[in-house]
């Protein structure tokens, strides 16, 4: 009897084959780097070198936290205005920054760099080009009926976004005064 599954094993993509040698790779780098650092400096320059990227990451994340909710409450204001979100609202570069930020709390010297080139700029503008681009390729790829396809056709039918507020008021059906039963099929509205 067969079931229609095929019985041979499914090939691993190289990334994640070789995902957990890099993780390891790069662990042992920044241990080595470390050891350099503290033979060179001593353990005291090494710790506060420790702290001060976590502490540099910690107030990079707050604030890229804060800027995103700042914007997305601007973003829900101009909705409800019927006023369109600007460019800069929509892209701020917010993903990133908190990629910085958490590079720079990971304890290593190789990711506190990391994370300081994260929060340059141009290194930021170049990563979300990037990343733009490697998501708009992977969206048009996608196979009929998955999520990619789905969103793809979501922004070819509503290119501009734009979204109605409101509630529907059927005129067809009486309303009762007081509550309604179930057998009724009246609902009052979500929204007072």
């Amino acid at each position: 009897m067969t079931t229609g599954i095929s019985a041979a094993p499914r090939r691993r993509s190289l990334a994640r084959r070789f995902l957990p040698l890099a993780v390891a790779a790069w662990a042992i780098l920044e241990l080595w780097l470390l050891s350099l650092v503290a033979d060179a400096a001593g353990g005291l320059t090494v710790a506060a070198l420790l702290a001060g990227g976590m502490a540099l990451g910690v107030v990079v994340i707050k604030r890229a936290g804060r800027r995103a909710f700042k914007n997305l409450t601007d973003t829900f204001q101009q909705a409800q205005q019927g006023v369109r979100p600007t460019p800069q609202q929509q892209g701020s570069g917010n993903g990133l920054t908190m990629l910085a930020g958490l590079l720079l709390i990971l304890p290593g010297l190789l990711s506190d760099l990391a994370g300081l080139l994260c929060l340059l700029p141009p290194v930021r503008a170049w990563i979300g080009r990037r990343a733009a681009r490697s998501l708009e390729r992977k969206m048009a790829a996608a196979p009929a009926g998955s999520f990619g396809d789905a969103f793809q056709q979501a922004r070819i039918h509503y290119p501009d976004g734009k979204v109605v507020q409101g509630e529907v008021v059927r005129d067809d059906r009486p309303q009762e005064p007081g509550p309604s039963g179930p057998d009724t099929g009246y609902r009052p509205p979500l929204a007072p």
